[in-house]
C-alpha cells in the first residue's frame, strides 16, 4: 500500500467529520501566522535597539520598546496557546472518533465472515486481535500527525518560506535548497527500515499469538511442568524483535545524526549570506535580519526535524493498514447467504455424496450421504475425527461443502438466508461459551427480548435455577465463575430459551456428572417432542433413544438405519456400543442393582 491508497481509505472514515476538519484548517492557519510573529519582533527589535546605540541611549524610548515588545510576545503566547488547546482538542477529538469508528467497522466485518476464514493459521486468535490493534492504532496516529501535527508545521514552514523569500530572494533560495536535501535523507531512511518494520509486525503478531496460547493453555503448561520449555518459546521470539529493534534504531541514529548534521549546515549558511549581505549594505538588510532569517529557517526546518516521527508513524500506518484494509475490503471472505425464507421448516435434511475439507488441507468427509427425517431424533456415532462435528457444521452453514449437496426440506441449504436459518436451529456443542457478563445475560443470549420469567423458566428447564438461587447476587452473578458443568447448563437453558424446530446437540452431557446428566436428559427428551434432533454422544442411553443412527468412520458413512437394526449388523456401531458398555462396567453395576442373575444375562449379552 503507498501513501495515496492509505489516505484513500481512510478518507471515508474523516468524511463523517469535515465540521472538526474545517475547524481545525482555520485554526493551523491561524497558529501559523501566530508561530511568524517571534521573527518579525526580534527583527524589529534588533534594528530598534541598533537605533538608539547610535544616537545616544534614551532610557525612556527603550523603555517603551521592551513594553511594547513584551505586550506583543506575551500577547501572542497567550493568543497562541488558546488557539493551540483548540487545536490540539478538535484534532484529537477527530482522531478518538476516526479510531472509534475504524475499530466498530472492523469488528462489524468481522463478524460476518464465514468459518473458514478463523481456521486459518494466519487468522489464529492473537495474531487476528494484533493486526487489528496495531492497524487501529498506527491508522488513528496518521490521522493525528496529519491534522494536529504535520499539517500545522508545514503551513508554518511554508509561510517562514515565504517571508524569507520576502525579504531576500538568495537567502530563500539558499534555505529552500536545504529542504530537498533533508527529505532526501529521510526517504531514505525510511526506506531502509520499511522491510525491517514490515518483519517486526509479523513478529509482535506471533507475540501476542505466543501470550494467548501461554494463557489458555496454562492448566497443561504446569500440570506438564513445561514452563521452562514455554519461557524458552518466548525468549527466541523475544530475542528476533529485540534484534530487529536494535537494528532498526541503528539505521535511525545514523540517519538522524546526518539530518542534524545538514541541518546545522543550512543554518550556518544562512547566516553567513545574511551578514554578508548586511555588511554589503545590500538594500533592505539590517542586523536584525539576521536573528529575522535565523528564526524563520528555524520554522522551515522545524517540521523537517519531525518529519522522521511522522514518516515512521505513517510507514507502521502503511504495513499494518495492509493487514487493516485487508480485513475490513474482504469480499471474498463474507459469509454467503441466500434469501430463501420459507413460513416454517420441517426439518427434513438431506445429504448426498458431500465431500468436505478444512482450510488447512484436511479432508473430513468423504461421499457422506444421509437423510435427517424431521421430527425424528438421528443419532451421529463414531470414533474421533469419524467426522461427525463436521456435519454439524456443514448443517449450520459454517462451512460449504466441497462437492455434493445439502438441503433442508428440498431446497438447497446455500439458499437459505444464513441468519433466518440459523434462527430456527438450536446448536449445543460439548464446549460453550460463557461470555463476560451475569448468569441473566448469559441465559438470555438465546432470545434477547426474553422476559426475566422467561429466563427463569429456562434456568428451571436445564435443573440449574436452584443453584443460581443458592449464589449470593443469583441471576446477576457473573456466568464466568461457574463451574464447567454449570456453564454447560447456561447453554442448554439458552437452547429452551431460543425455542427452535431443529436441535443439534454435540455432546451436550459431556461435563456433566450422572445425577446432572440424568436431569438434562429428562429436559432434552422433553424438548425434543415434535422437533428435528441431531445429536451426537458418547453416551449409550441418549444414542439408543434415536430413531436413526448414523455410524461415521475416517470421514465416510459406514451404517445407517435403527439403532437396534444397525447393531445386529455388527461393525464399528457394534463396537462402539460395546466398548461404551465395558467402559461403564455395566456387569458390576447390574450386580449392584439386580443381583447376579441379572448380571449373568447382561454379561452374556455382551
Amino acid at each position: 500500500m503507498n501513501l495515496l491508497q492509505l489516505f484513500s481509505n481512510i478518507r471515508p472514515f474523516v468524511r463523517p467529520y469535515r465540521g472538526l476538519v474545517a475547524i481545525t484548517l482555520v485554526l493551523t492557519l491561524v497558529g501559523s501566522l501566530l508561530a511568524q510573529v517571534n521573527a518579525i519582533v526580534l527583527d524589529r527589535t534588533v534594528d530598534a535597539i541598533n537605533a538608539l546605540l547610535g544616537t545616544g541611549v534614551g532610557w525612556g524610548q527603550a523603555v517603551r520598546i521592551l513594553i511594547t515588545i513584551s505586550a506583543v510576545l506575551l500577547g501572542k503566547e497567550l493568543l497562541a496557546a488558546g488557539v493551540g488547546f483548540a487545536q490540539s482538542y478538535f484534532g484529537e477529538r477527530m482522531r478518538i472518533f476516526v479510531s472509534r469508528d475504524l475499530s466498530q467497522s472492523v469488528i462489524e466485518r468481522v463478524l460476518t465472515f464465514r468459518m473458514a476464514y478463523f481456521s486459518q493459521a494466519d487468522n489464529a486468535t492473537g495474531k487476528l486481535q494484533a493486526r487489528i490493534d496495531q492497524g487501529v492504532s498506527s491508522l488513528s496516529r496518521t490521522v493525528q500527525n496529519f491534522f494536529i501535527d504535520l499539517l500545522p508545521l508545514f503551513t508554518s514552514a511554508l509561510l517562514a518560506l515565504g517571508l524569507m523569500f520576502a525579504a531576500n530572494l538568495y537567502v530563500g533560495l539558499v534555505a529552500l535548497a536545504i529542504v530537498p536535501v533533508y527529505f532526501w535523507i529521510t526517504y531514505r531512511q525510511a526506506t531502509r527500515l520499511k522491510g525491517w518494520r514490515r518483519e517486526m509486525r509479523s513478529h509482535l503478531e506471533s507475540k501476542s499469538h505466543g501470550i494467548n496460547n501461554i494463557l489458555d493453555s496454562i492448566n497443561v503448561i504446569k500440570s506438564f511442568n513445561r514452563e521452562g520449555i514455554e519461557a524458552q518459546k518466548q525468549l527466541d521470539l523475544q530475542n528476533r524483535v529485540t534484534a530487529n529493534q536494535v537494528q532498526t534504531r541503528r539505521v535511525s541514529f545514523y540517519y538522524n545524526g546526518v539530518k542534524s548534521f545538514v541541518r546545522q549546515v543550512g543554518t550556518v549558511l544562512v547566516i553567513i549570506l545574511t551578514a554578508y549581505l548586511v555588511l554589503a549594505g545590500y538594500p533592505g538588510m539590517s542586523i536584525g535580519k539576521i536573528m529575522y532569517h535565523v528564526v524563520l529557517f528555524g520554522n522551515v526546518i522545524a517540521p523537517i526535524t519531525q518529519l522522521q516521527r511522522i514518516f515512521d508513524d505513517v510507514n507502521d500506518a502503511l504495513i499494518y493498514a495492509e493487514g487493516f484494509f485487508g480485513i475490513l475490503h474482504s469480499e471474498a471472505e463474507v459469509e454467503p447467504s441466500g434469501s430463501y425464507r420459507p413460513e416454517r421448516i420441517r426439518g427434513l435434511f438431506e445429504l448426498r455424496n458431500v465431500d468436505f475439507t478444512y482450510p488447512n488441507g484436511t479432508k473430513a468427509l468423504h461421499g457422506v450421504s444421509m437423510t435427517i427425517a424431521p421430527g425424528r431424533i438421528t443419532a451421529l456415532v463414531g470414533l474421533s475425527g469419524a467426522g461427525k462435528s463436521t456435519v454439524v457444521n456443514l448443517l449450520d452453514k459454517f462451512y460449504q461443502p466441497d462437492s455434493g449437496s445439502i438441503t433442508l426440506d428440498g431446497v438447497d441449504l446455500q439458499q437459505y438466508d444464513t441468519h433466518y436459518l440459523r434462527n430456527h436451529i438450536g446448536l449445543v456443542l460439548q464446549k460453550n461459551h460463557i461470555f463476560d457478563g451475569t448468569i441473566e445475560e448469559n441465559i438470555r443470549y438465546g432470545n434477547p427480548s426474553a422476559t426475566h420469567e422467561q429466563v427463569v423458566e429456562a434456568a428451571k428447564r436445564s435443573f440449574i435455577y436452584d443453584q443460581i438461587m443458592a449464589l449470593p447476587q443469583q441471576f446477576a452473578s457473573k456466568a464466568t465463575d461457574l463451574s464447567g458443568g454449570q456453564q454447560q447448563r447456561i447453554a442448554i437453558a439458552r437452547m429452551f430459551l431460543k425455542d427452535p424446530p431443529i436441535i443439534i446437540l454435540d455432546e451436550p452431557t459431556a461435563s456433566l456428572d450422572a445425577i446432572a446428566t440424568e436431569q438434562i436428559k429428562n429436559s432434552i427428551d422433553a424438548i425434543k417432542r415434535g422437533r428435528t434432533v441431531v445429536i451426537i454422544s458418547h453416551s449409550i442411553s441418549q444414542i439408543i433413544d434415536s430413531d436413526t443412527v448414523y455410524a461415521l468412520q475416517a470421514g465416510r458413512v459406514e451404517q445407517g438405519g435403527q439403532p437396534d437394526e444397525v447393531y445386529q449388523q455388527g461393525g464399528i456401531y457394534k463396537q462402539i456400543i460395546d466398548a461404551s458398555a465395558r467402559s461403564l462396567n455395566i456387569q458390576r453395576i447390574a450386580q449392584t442393582i439386580g443381583g447376579g442373575s441379572g448380571a449373568t444375562s447382561l454379561a452374556e449379552n455382551l
